[in-house]
């Protein structure tokens, strides 16, 4: 764990989002010196993936290492390729590999064979006691504020509550935005902080220009969560439903049955667009290496901030 957080410039997760992220966000995310993820969902076949991740592995090796990265596998029932997406995962041997959306156990012995990190995604106390008492290596916490399937949670909350129990590998996401947030979360407890509302502009990422132009011209106002759309609450932009037809104040919150094959969610989530609260720190479209820049600067005023010479005069005194 110490070493993938050694080899980050920034302790920040480039979060894995559906038809979003790829071979490009990954590679630049990495370059930066955050940690890129994708979804092997977002590859249409399980071919496709393995050209994706010889095309990360190629693009990351520098100087003869690999710079990190991790990839994302759903481990719900409905996920019928994760068997095939596993095997080909473990020859590429990703150093991280992050579950969704269900137990993080059938991949456990593949990735720990050969010597990677599993990360659960959890929204919740229950679900993050079930990860831990799985043996992952860490978890991501999707908190209140987060962009497509949330949590209800306060990241600041949720982190004390698990550091209660876990002292793994903590991943902190849900509507922080910036380096001053990023530095509150490290303050707090976390390893590293997901963000993906603040790479959903990015240059190298796969949404489409609509997309893009649209996360930069909402705000927080313009964000709606629902569980009408997946079966699952996951928070929407407002524009991109009425765009489609749908009347946000109108939906039908009754309960769906989940399902989260590729296949079947294309649509949804293809046209109708999701964000976190972070959406509001979005100013314009622009590289992946221009985003961590900002971040960082951000980042080193919040950690000066914490060891200004008045509070250190003041204290005990």
């Amino acid at each position: 764990m110490r070493s993938l957080l050694n080899q980050l410039a920034l302790p920040v997760v480039a979060a894995p989002m559906f038809l979003v992220s790829g071979p490009d966000l990954v590679i630049a995310a990495g370059r930066a010196g955050i940690l890129g993820a994708f979804p092997t969902q977002n590859c249409r076949t399980t071919a496709d993936l393995e050209q994706w991740l010889q095309t990360i592995t190629d693009g990351l090796t520098v100087e003869g290492r690999t710079l990190p990265w991790a990839v994302n596998l759903v481990t719900h029932r409905t996920n019928a390729r994760l068997a095939d997406d596993l095997a080909v995962v473990a020859r590429f041997r990703p150093p991280v590999v992050v579950t969704a959306l269900g137990s993080p156990k059938p991949v456990l012995e593949a990735v720990h064979g050969y010597g990677g990190l599993v990360i659960a995604d959890v929204a919740d106390l229950p679900m993050a006691r079930k990860a831990a008492a799985a043996g992952v290596d860490g978890l991501a916490c999707i908190s209140a504020g987060a962009g497509g399937h949330t949590g209800a949670l306060s990241p600041f909350a949720f982190t004390a509550a698990v550091r209660e129990f876990f002292d793994g590998l903590l991943i902190i996401g849900g509507g922080i935005s910036d380096g001053y947030g990023i530095a509150g979360a490290v303050a707090a407890g976390a390893d590293l902080v997901y963000m993906g509302t603040s790479f959903l502009a990015a240059e190298e990422s796969l949404a489409v220009t609509g997309y893009k132009q649209m996360v930069v011209d909402c705000g927080i106002d313009d964000l709606i969560v629902s569980a009408a759309i997946t079966g699952t609450p996951a928070s929407w932009l407002r524009p991109s439903l009425v765009v489609n037809g749908l009347d946000p104040d109108r939906l039908d919150e009754a309960e769906r049955e989940r399902n989260y094959q590729a296949a079947g969610a294309v649509g949804r989530w293809k046209d109708l667009w999701a964000a976190g609260q972070g959406l509001g720190a979005v100013t314009e479209i622009q590289p992946v290496g221009a985003i961590v820049d900002r971040l960082t600067d951000q980042y080193q005023q919040a950690a000066a901030r914490l060891v200004r010479p008045s509070l250190e005069g003041s204290i005990h005194a």
